[in-house]
């Protein structure tokens, strides 16, 4: 179970098991947060967090991450 990405093409392994994506964002996030100190509420930091992350995702929707164009049709068969 602890090395299930070795299932996948050889193409997208280091994607999958890299956290450098994630590690990206969280840094974004943090950059973003910084400035404003200290926000009223729980909820009103929650909302700003949502925005970052939707903003974020309409900016990278149409990227295709190092590896995954080569094996598209490959992906798309283990999901049908």
């Amino acid at each position: 179970d602890l090395l299930v990405f070795y299932n996948y093409p050889k193409q997208i392994r280091a994607s999958i098991y890299s956290t450098n994506m994630i590690e990206s964002f969280n840094n974004v996030i943090k950059r973003k947060v910084k400035p404003k100190a200290e926000f009223p509420t729980e909820q009103s930091l929650d909302t700003f967090i949502g925005i970052q992350v939707m903003s974020y995702n309409d900016r990278y929707f149409n990227r295709i991450h190092k590896g995954f164009g080569q094996v598209q049709d490959t992906l798309e068969s283990y999901f049908d």
